[in-house]
């Protein structure tokens, strides 16, 4: 019980000299990593290149103590970064001090909100988030994260139009305007991180770009020259405050901090899923919504913008040797460090260099084949994927708009297949089995029989289609005496299905239709004899699950007085319907 509050002590069990050796080095490796990025999600962000630090110290060491999993890897990324910038700039001007109260609100915001997800455990929510919706946002935030970095990379102004695209058309336009020195020193460090990524993946490539092109930019005057650099970081630990809290702002950012909360708790559990594949230790989504939610308001209190799970930083802690959780606070101790004592060293740090280290971080969530792989499982699916592409893109810089859109549509079109479930008339295949006839072009089974196929709860929701599509089959036989309904697939039966279903007994039976349950659930069966239903379909119309439709079919065929039908094989001796 006392692990499920404070988790962290089932990894204080594990530790040892060993594992502290390998945690250490990992949580160096990570920290490496760490800081450039950090720097560059902070300019991504909207805030001071230094608050990004403060994002990679206490919340780091708060998403690991409290979150399950042992290796994931906490901290600044890339789409929460642009969320917050999208967030906060229709409130204030990026940079401001005003922009910084509003993200580190945003902040407090969407962490609470997630620990109040894992208190209540309602992980499953994250679950209205749709596989093709994901795939369709952060495709799109790729893009427009990688086009947003053009203006510092080129060192060419960018609009403020409040239109995305027609601001980049604008700067594109615009490019006799650049900064030679600027670009060639962002393309080259660009350049670099790619080709290490490529031909030697163990060397630490952003950690190499940012130290060479810091000396560079001191040794040639970059900065005196007109180039911009992260210039003065203040040393010292992030100042401890209450975040101020401003109602108006809060109910603006509301919306802005459930998408944060609901997108970022993916990307950590998308990470933790694959550290628990390697590692074989399972991962609580209820603990992970604590850790992350305790992280972001960590972050809120030490005055910096929400974090998340950092899918490449995870594989690298884990590459590196991270046993426990232990790496994370050393990560956090390294960063500490930096802090108290490494801060000048960046001063030099090229701003087009941390444009280029998050273009390279962000295009591998470029996927194209994912939407495709999505339109090819279903069409819906692929819409949905396409439709918050498009709407993601359009919206932008508002780019929740475009997620909220792509949720919308994702759960319209599962209200719709809900509402049209599969409903199949049935023919006798050669083999003697019910198929659907119209696929398999099969005949009618006889001119007083018919079979129709059910598949999906019997709801409110679809109560209608259920029942028009079985007085299709009374219109287009005249002659029709039975309808056989296959029940296999009904799995549920709500009251509105218990009426309707009374309701079109009674019709039918009126008209000389009798209707027969073959296969009918536990479960189904339970709601009929409570509702009184089974009484009035009959006993003799309802059969057990295990009784078949075939056998069914030959009962109904025995109550025809004999008449040969295809689906008659002979009558079973000893037949007794469920009663």
């Amino acid at each position: 019980m006392i692990e499920r509050i404070f988790p962290f002590l089932g990894w204080v069990r594990l530790t040892s000299l060993h594992t502290l050796r390998h945690d250490a080095v990992a949580g160096l490796v990570v920290a490496l990593v760490l800081i450039p990025q950090s720097l560059a999600y902070a300019q991504l962000a909207g805030v001071p290149a230094h608050h990004g630090l403060y994002a990679s110290l206490i919340p780091v060491a708060l998403g690991a103590l409290f979150g399950s999993s042992r290796q994931l890897a906490t901290g600044p990324v890339a789409l929460t970064s642009l969320l917050t910038a999208a967030s906060v700039t229709p409130l204030a001007v990026a940079g401001t001090s005003k922009f910084v109260v509003y993200a580190v609100l945003l902040a407090l915001l969407s962490g609470v909100m997630q620990l109040a997800l894992g208190w209540m455990r309602m992980g499953v929510i994250v679950n209205f988030l749709s596989h093709p919706v994901l795939i369709g946002f952060t495709s799109a935030a790729a893009i427009i994260i990688s086009l947003s970095q053009l203006s510092a990379l080129l060192a060419v102004p960018m609009g403020k139009s409040g239109h995305f695209l027609e601001d980049i058309w604008d700067l594109l336009a615009h490019l006799s305007g650049l900064h030679p020195s600027t670009t060639a020193i962002g393309l080259a460090a660009l350049a670099l991180m790619w080709a290490l990524r490529r031909m030697a993946p163990t060397l630490p490539g952003v950690l190499i770009a940012v130290v060479l092109s810091t000396a560079v930019s001191y040794l040639m005057g970059f900065a005196e020259s007109g180039g911009k650099v992260v210039g003065e970081i203040p040393r010292g630990v992030p100042p401890l405050s209450v975040p101020i809290v401003e109602w108006r702002a809060s109910i603006q950012l509301f919306p802005a901090a459930l998408v944060i909360a609901l997108i970022s708790f993916m990307e950590a559990m998308a990470s933790a899923r694959v550290i628990a594949t390697r590692t074989r230790v399972p991962v609580d989504m209820n603990q992970e919504l604590i850790g992350q939610g305790l992280a972001k308001i960590g972050s809120a209190f030490s005055q910096s913008f929400p974090v998340s799970g950092s899918f490449s930083r995870s594989a690298l802690n884990l590459a590196a040797g991270a046993k426990t959780g232990a790496s994370a606070l050393f990560t956090a101790f390294f960063v500490l460090l930096t802090l108290l004592f490494f801060t000048p060293l960046l001063h030099h740090l090229p701003l087009s260099v941390l444009s280029a280290i998050i273009m390279l971080a962000v295009v591998p969530l470029v996927t194209f084949r994912g939407m495709r792989d999505a339109w090819r499982a279903r069409t819906d699916d692929g819409i949905a994927a396409v439709a918050t592409f498009i709407a993601t893109l359009a919206f932008a810089p508002y780019i929740q708009n475009g997620i909220l859109t792509g949720v919308v549509l994702s759960l319209g079109c599962f209200l719709y297949r809900s509402m049209t479930p599969r409903v199949v008339v049935l023919g006798r295949d050669q083999d003697g089995t019910l198929r659907d006839a119209a696929r398999f072009d099969l005949p009618a089974l006889h001119p007083r029989v018919s079979a129709i196929r059910f598949d999906g709860q019997l709801y409110f929701a679809n109560v209608s289609y259920f029942e028009e599509s079985v007085l299709k089959l009374v219109t287009d036989n005249a002659n029709l005496r039975f309808i056989l309904v296959v029940s296999d697939g009904i799995n549920g039966l709500d009251a509105s299905g218990v009426e309707m279903l009374s309701r079109l007994v009674e019709r039918l039976g009126e008209n000389g239709i009798t209707v027969v349950f073959s296969g009918v659930k536990k479960q189904v069966r339970e709601v009929m004899e409570r509702t009184g239903l089974a009484a009035k379909i009959g006993e003799e119309n309802l059969f057990r699950p295990f009784i078949t439709e075939t056998v069914a079919m030959e009962a109904i065929g025995q109550r025809l007085g004999g008449a040969p039908t295809e689906a008659q094989g002979g009558s079973v001796p000893g037949l007794q319907p469920a009663g």
